[in-house]
């Protein structure tokens, strides 16, 4: 069981849109449901009505009970582990692929695959993440870091925290970005119109999210090649800010077009590097994935279209 403490700095909203700004990894119907069933308290009182106001200074409190419907469970699911120790790993994922087991999806997950190809994992992430210290999106490939012992997984999780963690991405945009490179800054979280998507809301709404941006390669008006490097690490933050730019990813089915050139089964995005400094010896580690083969099979058609150097473009890209 897991409880958690908040404090309203300001008024006149509903607690469960409050709560909902707080826990930007919960639907607001599970928040709701946490409500009803009496596990939410304001000032220690408990509150089961979803749309009760709060008050400045209120003392907010959620209890999230354990999750015992099932637990995860080895498959012998081949996967690319870049790099092991006793402390970690590094895995690069394939597109299509979910993390961990939650909403629905109980086998096929990374977390099935690594715990059959690894020989043990953290627990602080409990039965359904065991290991897991951050996550890409299903369809979003390339690496991450996964934590073998609690030890690694503290280390881990903190610097990614403190952004000495870092993490490298590269995807291909529709149309033609103009910036040579930015910052975008702005506040995200769950869109007010639909629960499912995150999005790009007023200051003070949602959780500032930082992404620096540079172009790589230009095809014209057609696609742009750039390269992201996350300050923060909000849900969906890369695709929300592509999106947020006027440009969103290739192939992305829930903020990009709707209509697609291209034949992909998700976005073209890819977690291409990551540098952590060693859980243990502390010694500073770079790894590096390739990306995968629709995405280049892709960047080889666009570099013959428009008549782009694609051996200058690899060696742009870290």
């Amino acid at each position: 069981m897991d409880r958690r403490f908040f404090v309203a700095d300001e008024g006149g909203k509903r607690l469960d849109v409050f709560l909902n700004e707080q826990l930007e990894e919960f639907t607001r119907s599970r928040i709701k449901k946490l409500i009803e069933d009496g596990n939410v308290f304001v000032d220690n009182a408990p509150v089961k009505k979803a749309g009760a106001e709060i008050k400045t200074g209120d003392e907010v409190s959620i209890v999230i009970p354990d999750v015992a419907e099932y637990t995860a469970q080895p498959e012998n699911i081949p996967i690319d582990i870049v790099y092991q120790d006793t402390d970690f790993a590094v895995v690069n994922k394939p597109q299509g692929m979910t993390v961990h087991v939650g909403n629905g999806n109980t086998q096929g997950t990374l977390v099935n695959a690594l715990l059959y190809a690894l020989d043990s994992l953290s627990g602080i992430g409990g039965v359904l993440r065991p290991g897991i210290v951050h996550r890409i999106d299903k369809d979003t490939t390339g690496l991450l870091v996964v934590a073998k012992n609690d030890k690694a997984h503290v280390s881990l999780a903190a610097q990614i925290a403190e952004k000495s963690c870092r993490r490298t991405y590269y995807a291909l945009l529709e149309g033609n970005l103009k910036e040579e490179r930015g910052r975008v800054v702005t506040d995200i979280g769950r869109c007010p119109t639909d629960r499912l998507k995150m999005a790009v809301l007023p200051t003070g709404k949602g959780k500032v999210a930082i992404t620096d941006f540079q172009v790589i390669a230009r095809f014209g008006e057609e696609c742009t090649l750039c390269r992201f490097d996350l300050q923060t690490g909000r849900t969906h933050q890369i695709r929300v800010h592509a999106k947020h730019l006027g440009h969103p990813v290739v192939g992305d089915p829930v903020y990009g077009y709707k209509k697609q050139k291209w034949n992909v089964n998700g976005q073209l995005l890819h977690a291409k590097k990551l540098e952590l400094s060693h859980p243990t010896s502390g010694a500073r580690m770079s790894f590096n994935a390739p990306l995968p083969p629709v995405f280049e099979e892709i960047l080889t058609k666009l570099c013959r279209q428009y008549g782009v150097d694609k051996t200058a473009i690899e060696l742009s890209i870290e």
